[in-house]
């Protein structure tokens, strides 16, 4: 058999040659240094370092007679005897690792906290959020993808940027439907903020001033908890990040394309109202007519009138501005 340094000989501390030899002591009745050298091929005086190696692991036993010969103790009772020695030893490793791993983390967390906070309670995000945001003065960078979190104040639409503080927000488009989106959109963009739209973004992300980022744990799961990112190294990655996702989506304007919006007074009626207020918590046309009990043509043609009354040329802008105009609000 090898008894390469990866055999099993190396968890029990052997070395590999012992171990050679006690597999050839167990093999024969017994055998003088020549045998189990020539067996092994190794020089005598290797071979006889070896079986006193054995001989102190009780492996191996000197028998008396007119020559010296080495046979093997029973494997069972012996290396058993030696296996729960190395795993006293081990046990006694694994308390120290244990003590030294609490003296790392007494040292080490405050040094950690300084680089990046776990939020790792869901109400504790908005909280931090704001706190982060009124102290920004000069710039907020913004990735913002579902799922949303839900509950009070749990958007970031729910806390606007200072006078003078730069908003640039990127929102991916398949998730861009539902009022809390739309109202976060809009307050940034009208303090002169920047949207822009991409299909798919890696994650949900926050940069206050290039100093500090906001980002959930999970992206799975934004209410699992987040992260406050500190570490100047890691910011300035995600900073980043974000400029290349905004360098690749698409630029948004709110603004209607023909001669202007129609006038704050006019408005559509109440079914338009009602569908566009569906579109805009993410119903399909196929649900929203469902619902209705209408043809799905209905609803494209009263979706097609809001745009032409709004000036909007896309069902993005059509959800936007009929959000500014307040025509999303429930009915009564």
């Amino acid at each position: 058999m090898d008894a390469s340094a990866d055999s099993p000989w190396a968890v029990t501390g052997l070395d590999p040659l012992a171990g050679r030899v006690l597999e050839h002591l167990v093999a024969v009745p017994s055998a003088d240094v020549a045998e189990v050298a020539a067996a092994v091929d190794v020089p005598p005086e290797e071979a006889e370092r070896a079986l006193r190696q054995l001989a102190d692991s009780a492996l191996a036993l000197r028998v008396d007679g007119p020559a010296s010969r080495w046979a093997a103790g029973p494997p069972r009772s012996s290396l058993g005897a030696l296996l729960a020695r190395r795993r006293a030893e081990l046990a006694r490793v694994e308390g120290l690792v244990e003590r030294l791993y609490e003296v790392y983390e007494a040292v080490s967390g405050p040094r950690t906290a300084h680089v990046v906070e776990v939020l790792d309670r869901v109400e504790e995000v908005p909280a931090r959020y704001g706190q982060l945001l009124k102290g920004t003065s000069v710039e907020v960078l913004h990735l913002a993808k579902p799922p949303y979190v839900t509950g009070p104040r749990a958007a970031t639409g729910e806390l606007a940027v200072a006078p003078g503080v730069r908003m640039r927000s990127v929102y991916e488009t398949e998730g861009f439907t539902d009022a809390v989106s739309l109202r976060t959109a809009l307050r940034g963009t009208g303090q002169g903020g920047q949207l822009r739209l991409a299909s798919r973004l890696p994650v949900k992300l926050v940069v206050f001033d290039r100093s500090a980022a906001l980002l959930p744990i999970r992206a799975d799961r934004p209410a699992a908890g987040s992260l406050v990112v500190h570490s100047p190294a890691l910011v300035a990655a995600l900073v980043a990040l974000f400029e290349s996702v905004w360098e690749r989506a698409e630029p948004v304007s709110l603004v209607s394309r023909r001669d202007g919006p129609a006038p704050r007074g006019a408005g559509p009626d109440r079914r338009t109202r009602e569908i566009l207020h569906m579109m805009a918590t993410g119903m399909k046309d196929e649900t929203i007519a469902r619902a209705l009990k209408v043809s799905r043509r209905t609803v494209q043609k009263h979706v097609s009138d809001a745009g032409a009354l709004l000036g909007a040329r896309t069902r993005f802008q059509i959800a936007l501005l009929a959000t500014e105009r307040g025509w999303l609000r429930e009915q009564t």
